[in-house]
């Protein structure tokens, strides 16, 4: 404490430590501010692109108003029918009849996988029905299939 009268002594002013090195000699120190920048900007990277990767082949969905939500865990087998007719099972290309070995050859890898049909809404009844009706063959009897929500005007200019 300072006794009335007496000025107060200047703040003593903390040096930082700084080690000197000689001119021209290399600095072993790693400086970690860039790794973590480059760090932050991947993660935002993958955060922003990890949900718009879609599995299986990219298909026109039919529009439904009222359906069930179920968020794609990996864990189903993705069997994708194209507006030409064309099969998939996730990625690959399915020979016309041989729908059925192959998921029963997936089912049998991977038993706890459900089935999810992905079929475009331009293609025939008919087409939709030889596929269900080919992994229902394969031994599955849970079998979802997709559709896309259909979305009011009101809905739409809220979102955006």
């Amino acid at each position: 404490m300072n006794e009335p009268g007496i000025p107060a002594a200047p703040p003593r002013r903390r040096r930082l430590l700084v080690k000197r090195h000689p001119k021209g000699q290399v600095r072993a120190e790693i400086n970690v501010t860039p790794l973590v920048d480059v760090t932050l900007v991947l993660l935002i990277i993958f955060m922003v692109v990890t949900p718009m990767i879609v599995r299986g082949v990219s298909v026109d969905l039919p529009l439904t108003s009222h359906h069930d939500r179920k968020n794609d865990d990996n864990k189903d087998l993705i069997v994708s029918v194209n507006a030409r007719g064309d099969v998939y099972l996730d990625a690959d290309k399915v020979p016309p009849g041989g729908l059925t070995a192959a998921v029963a050859e997936e089912r049998r890898r991977y038993p706890d996988k459900g089935v999810f049909v992905k079929a475009d809404r331009r293609i025939r009844y008919g087409t939709a029905r030889e596929v269900m009706e080919a992994v229902h063959r394969a031994g599955i009897e849970d079998v979802q299939l997709g559709t896309e929500e259909q979305r009011t005007a009101a809905e739409g200019k809220g979102t955006r």
